[in-house]
């Protein structure tokens, strides 16, 4: 079992915002990357829709960045995630992780043991405790990268989700300042631009992600300082669709 997230202890206080569907005006990568495995969102039910005033600020994310590097874009991989896809996904991770480095998915071991110890630093655990939702649980928590020309997605060194050090948010750093224009500098530079332009509309980053923001879950509090967290577990309509 993981160790409790230091942010689990923040007390939530919904404020009741509805989910709302991403605007035209906001790029989604489709098929939906976790639909298109199969997860278990329910029919009809629409993936790309997050808490109104979350929604609000990616706008003003992407206007920040049209001014900062006129032509690039957000991209969104990832928004409102219901508790059973949190579960299907995090079994996905460690049978994928699994599989990808020859262990046996199905039969305990210690080998299996670290891959659910390291998949656990990256994806929260499904808790139907409404103390402790999942952060895409709450429709505040969103994943997303940047595109160019045409919605072409950009390398920012790594993919989305991967296991391991490299989605550290500064895993590149080092080797940036060691040799400016190198590739290891440009993935830091795009890491940085995304997380700049997303600290101005009020997000805060995933300590260990380099896609993950959110504005009022639980983590963003334990971030930002505050007592309370606007946003938990949405309980509304799951199945809208888009």
């Amino acid at each position: 079992m993981a160790p409790p997230r230091p942010w689990s202890a923040i007390e939530i206080t919904d404020n009741g915002e509805p989910l709302v569907p991403l605007p035209a005006a906001l790029l989604r990568i489709e098929p939906h990357p976790y639909q298109a495995l199969g997860a278990p969102y329910g029919a009809g039910a629409c993936p790309f829709r997050l808490r109104l005033g979350v929604v609000t600020r990616l706008l003003a994310a992407q206007a920040a960045l049209e001014r900062a590097a006129p032509g690039l874009t957000l991209a969104i991989f990832d928004a409102w995630r219901p508790v059973a896809v949190q579960a299907f996904m995090v079994e996905h991770a460690v049978a994928s992780t699994c599989q990808g480095r020859g262990v046996d998915p199905g039969a305990p071991s210690p080998a299996r043991s670290a891959i659910e110890a390291e998949v656990a630093r990256f994806w929260a655990p499904p808790s139907q405790d409404p103390a402790t939702p999942p952060p895409h649980s709450t429709g505040a928590a969103v994943d997303l990268t940047l595109a160019g020309v045409e919605g072409a997605l950009l390398d920012l060194g790594s993919p989305i989700d991967a296991i391991g050090a490299v989605s550290d948010p500064d895993h590149f750093a080092a080797a940036a300042a060691a040799d400016p224009q190198g590739e290891a500098a440009l993935w830091h530079g795009r890491r940085q631009l995304l997380a700049q332009v997303m600290a101005a509309a009020g997000f805060h980053r995933h300590p260990h992600e380099w896609w993950h923001f959110s504005h009022g879950d639980q983590l963003w509090a334990w971030l930002e300082g505050e007592a309370l967290a606007p946003y938990g577990r949405y309980r509304g309509d799951a199945e809208e669709s888009c």
